[in-house]
């Protein structure tokens, strides 16, 4: 198993959740997805940080490219969230070649389909 290089060097900006992926104006999907199927919001939002610095190193980070920011990477963890749900979540980050800091860019629930075709978090 790779796991993802620079774990010494790893950032997760809050803001990158409170401004962004959390916030129910500019990511109406991701909110409601961490909110319905983990029980994060801007409100617990320090837990969902702690939550993915404590799982990360327990999957296996896939590498995606540079395209000349620094090289990218996906990590795929299954979190437990606040509301004792379980889902997946998808991670991007930047190993950043300004900086030199492995920064989270992205994140979000994976949904899946059932056998019935309807969509399911976990």
């Amino acid at each position: 198993m790779h796991i993802l290089p620079n774990t010494n060097n790893v950032t997760i900006q809050k803001e990158k959740f409170t401004d962004y992926i959390l916030d129910p104006i500019k990511s109406r999907g991701k909110w409601i997805a961490f909110r319905d199927a983990l029980g994060y919001t801007k409100s617990n939002v320090d837990l969902l940080i702690q939550n993915i610095y404590e799982q990360l190193l327990n999957y296996p980070a896939e590498y995606k490219g540079d395209k000349g920011y620094g090289k990218t990477y996906a990590v795929h963890l299954i979190l437990t969230g606040e509301n004792g749900k379980t889902a997946y979540v998808v991670t991007a980050w930047l190993d950043d070649l300004k900086t030199g800091e492995m920064r989270l860019i992205s994140a979000y629930v994976k949904k899946k389909r059932n056998e019935q075709g309807k969509i399911q978090i976990l």
